[in-house]
């Protein structure tokens, strides 16, 4: 697909970051990973809603937590990057640099992934001890904050214990982004259920400028979060979904998970494509524009 011809100063496994000094512009192309592997195929529109789904999620938690935006407008783009404004538009965010936790902050809501096979194995969840008899996609009693630690690319996240994380960032740090964490999460959870999708785990970044937490990267998207329709919803099995479990899903039932990852057939990939928007569509209650 098209891109820009100037090379980011850093790259995580789907945006480009673009280092402006006081600034950093952010652009989601439509890579997507699984399995700590960046897949050769890309998503169509990919980019564009993870971008547009976390600009829905910034004004909707204004007053909830601060965050990093400063605009998406092509005509605020630095000079370099205006030659590339119809690829931009829509897929970017100029953003104020904050100092970023070395933290994922995880919160669930419904027991899935990687806590779902520890609960399994030992009746917890990052440690936190959790009521028997909970089966797959079960809702926790309450939402839990678990976080991890952020890997390098290629490398596995790290599920670790509260008391982990207050020893990596401090114990006033670690609790301010546990509540933080908790009352996002809660927000966005009742927002999303009123539009018929259930948030059953998500990811936050958190960074600090001049002395105050805020919310940074992306925020609520298929990619950093779990989302289940809520109509279909049934403890005990996996759950349908509009992210991209339906790529794992795939890899999973097609590949040991040795070597490079399978290329992903055409019907995948708009299959997923069409999830994306879908979720983009039902959260913003806004037509997404192609």
């Amino acid at each position: 697909m098209a891109g820009i011809d100037i090379k980011p100063d850093a790259q995580g496994k789907v945006r480009d970051l673009y280092d402006l000094g006081d600034k950093l512009l952010l652009v989601a192309t439509d890579r997507i990973s699984a399995f700590d592997y960046i897949l050769q195929d890309e998503i169509p529109h990919k980019g564009a809603v993870l971008t547009q789904i976390s600009c829905f999620w910034f004004e909707l938690l204004d007053g909830v937590v601060e965050n990093h935006l400063v605009s998406t407008d092509v005509a605020d783009l630095p000079d370099q990057f205006k030659p590339y404004a119809d690829y931009l538009r829509g897929r970017f965010m100029l953003v104020r640099k904050a100092e970023m936790f070395p933290i994922e902050c995880i919160v669930r809501g419904y027991l899935a992934g990687s806590g779902l096979k520890e609960y399994q194995r030992e009746g917890t969840v990052c440690g936190i001890e959790l009521p028997e008899g909970l089966v797959n996609s079960s809702k926790l009693p309450q939402p839990i904050f678990t976080p991890s630690t952020k890997a390098e690319i290629g490398d596995h996240d790290e599920n670790i214990s509260f008391d982990r994380c207050a020893k990596i960032i401090g114990d006033e740090d670690a609790a301010a982004l546990r509540d933080l964490s908790l009352k996002v999460y809660t927000t966005a959870r009742d927002h999303a259920a009123d539009c018929g999708i259930i948030i059953a785990d998500t990811k936050f970044e958190f960074g600090r400028l001049n002395g105050q937490i805020i919310l940074a990267d992306e925020v609520l998207t298929p990619d950093s979060s779990r989302f289940w329709p809520g109509d279909v919803y049934e403890p005990g099995r996996d759950q349908a979904s509009f992210d991209k479990q339906f790529v794992r899903d795939w890899l999973t039932a097609n590949w040991d998970k040795t070597g490079n990852p399978p290329r992903l057939p055409q019907e995948i990939i708009e299959k997923t494509s069409e999830k994306y928007v879908q979720a983009y569509e039902k959260i913003t209650g806004r037509k997404f524009a192609f």
